[in-house]
């Protein structure tokens, strides 16, 4: 069986054949939040069925392609959908891409998501920064053989999200008028949504929003050395004593509406590099 760093090379071999860019970030674009592809200028697109050790999305409003272009003037990698613990993959397919967005030259990672929001003082279509998360997931994307060339094996994570990158966005938000809070999120694995006694319980575990992502992207990154920046779109809202049916469509359509807000925040945090 071939190592990680084998399948990162084979992938990275790939990717140079088709573009010479290097990119000093990459971006993951999360559920109904794929429309900052079209901001990337000069682009390359590649499928995620024909790089090497990528598997295929198979998630409504995730395109499935690896994106390497210029955002805000600056080189970057961005996945137009992601992979999810809940379809199937192991941890190592789900941080795969993470890995080789690294090997690519990328030293800061954006991540976007959608979640529910479980702080009652969130709105529907608030943009909330994570400041730390909570694994529950049940797994660990570190779990398993260790591979020294790609980090340590026991990464520190007392900060995983990075202080500098949040104030970043704070100071940008602040100028343009947008209105951006801070949270913990927690990871679960999904893919059905939580009953009411399930967001009392993670909502006493200090969590302020739910989703089914991000967190093994962002053990992966600390691991790799990389900075990251974690947006969380509020996509439904989940008050336990008020708790109303809510769909994959509805969720789409709300990360739709809070979209062009993301879009600028992180354009301009990459142009802050």
């Amino acid at each position: 069986m071939a190592s990680i760093k084998k399948k990162i090379d084979d992938a990275v071999g790939f990717i140079r054949s088709r573009t010479g860019m290097k990119p000093v970030a990459g971006i993951v674009l999360g559920t109904g939040l794929g429309g900052l592809a079209g901001e990337i200028e000069r682009k390359v697109e590649l499928s995620y069925e024909d790089i090497p050790g990528f598997v295929s999305s198979t998630v409504e409003s995730h395109e499935g392609k690896l994106i390497i272009g210029n955002l805000a003037g600056s080189p970057v990698v961005a996945m137009q959908g992601r992979f999810h613990y809940y379809e199937g993959f192991t941890m190592g397919e789900i941080t795969f891409p993470v890995r080789v967005m690294h090997a690519l030259g990328a030293k800061v990672l954006a991540i976007s998501n959608a979640a529910g929001g479980m702080n009652p003082e969130f709105e529907l279509g608030s943009l909330v920064l994570i400041r730390d998360h909570i694994n529950l997931l049940g797994d660990n994307p570190l779990r398993g053989v260790s591979e020294p060339e790609l980090g340590p094996r026991f990464p520190d994570m007392s900060h995983p999200y990075s202080r500098r990158l949040m104030d970043i966005a704070h100071s940008f938000a602040c100028e343009a008028g947008i209105q951006l809070r801070d949270g913990v999120y927690v990871a679960v694995c999904g893919p059905s949504l939580e009953t009411s006694a399930e967001y009392r319980y993670l909502r006493s575990t200090g969590a302020d929003m739910v989703g089914m992502s991000t967190v093994p992207e962002t053990i992966v990154a600390n691991q790799c050395g990389m900075e990251v920046l974690g947006v969380t779109i509020i996509s439904d809202l989940c008050d336990p004593d008020n708790l109303v049916p809510v769909t994959i469509g509805e969720i789409i359509k709300t990360c739709q509406r809070a979209e062009p807000s993301l879009t600028a925040l992180f354009r301009n945090v990459i142009e802050r590099l």
